[in-house]
């Protein structure tokens, strides 16, 4: 097995360094790897990421909100967070195999004292209570599983990032489930570090406590940016790729009145919006519906479509920005 170390806080990159090494690097091989993130929502390849963030936490924290290729529920990462990944054989495609690499870890973390187990379909667990959350994504005989290993992160943020807004929303993605979590880090001496951790889980599975990484050629970078560029940092893919759902906004607007939205998207594309309230307007709804359907949720498109149009004609003492910033927010 080859070990690989990511080089990078970025999430973006990280993923795609993930894609390269699962699609492109000698098939033959198995790997392991290790990486962290600077803070980020991962977003479940199923999932509806409007339903899955707090868009006024992530964007107060400036979180990084990025879909990954595997199924499974949201996770946040930062950097009390270790990340580890396998890529091998699928003993079995028919079988989604969670423990095979998950006990290594419960192994490490057993022979430090901590009474870790593995739980229910994907989790890791101390005492009852969530330290990791696992996925794979298989393809063509490989099998890509990844986790989380929260050994210090924040809490707060991660109960809080992760929990969406009081919207009405209907939705046919695939909700993550709220667990009690905890860090590592609760059940072992305060002088344990979390480069402690990761040498003893590399003695575990590389036999070694620093194993030689490999070393990425240029060719290997360029790959690896190209990819970001084209999957990880794209709206499309991180927001646009949700399963079609139907949500209800409403928001009191001073001067306008309650207005409240109906919408049906797809794909990160409006395909049908309605707007209702107590407020007053100029009987030419329909003709602002008509414009907005077709257009994305994305903050620039909807300026884009609404930069020679002016609402308050439609509805009297909304603003373009006003009607913006709730079609966007979560």
């Amino acid at each position: 097995m080859k070990y690989i170390e990511s080089p990078s806080n970025n999430p973006r990159w990280n993923l795609a360094l993930e894609e390269y090494v699962f699609s492109h690097m000698d098939p033959k091989e198995e790997y392991f790897m290790l990486w962290q993130n600077h803070n980020t929502i991962v977003i479940g390849k199923n999932q509806n990421t409007v339903a899955e963030i707090n868009t006024d936490v992530v964007q107060e924290k400036d979180i990084t909100v990025v879909r990954r290729l595997s199924g499974g529920g949201a996770v946040y990462h930062d950097m009390g967070n270790l990340n580890f990944s396998f890529i091998a054989d699928a003993k079995n495609m028919g079988e989604i195999n969670f423990k095979r690499f998950c006990l290594p870890v419960v192994k490490t973390l057993r022979e430090m004292g901590v009474p870790a187990e593995v739980n229910g379909r994907n989790d890791m667990v101390i005492a009852g209570r969530k330290f990791s959350g696992n996925a794979q994504y298989t393809k063509q005989g490989r099998v890509l599983h990844h986790g989380t290993l929260m050994f210090s992160s924040d809490l707060t943020t991660v109960a809080d990032a992760l929990r969406p807004n009081r919207l009405k929303l209907e939705t046919k993605g695939i909700a993550s489930v709220s667990s009690r979590v905890c860090n590592i880090s609760e059940f072992l001496p305060e002088d344990v570090t979390l480069a402690d951790f990761k040498q003893a889980l590399l003695r575990n599975i590389m036999g070694q406590d620093s194993p030689a990484p490999y070393i990425f050629t240029d060719h290997d970078r360029a790959q690896i940016d190209k990819l970001m560029q084209q999957r990880y940092s794209q709206w499309e893919w991180n927001y646009g790729f949700s399963p079609r759902y139907q949500v209800i906004k409403e928001r009191r607007i001073e001067g306008c009145g309650m207005l409240q939205l109906s919408m049906d998207i797809d794909k990160g594309v409006i395909r049908d919006i309605q707007f209702l309230g107590d407020f007053f307007d100029y009987g030419n709804l329909d003709a602002l519906s008509v414009l907005l359907c077709g257009c994305s949720i994305e903050k620039k498109a909807l300026q884009k479509t609404l930069h020679h149009e002016d609402v308050s004609e439609c509805i009297r003492g909304l603003q373009n920005d006003q009607l913006i910033d709730l079609i966007t927010e979560g």
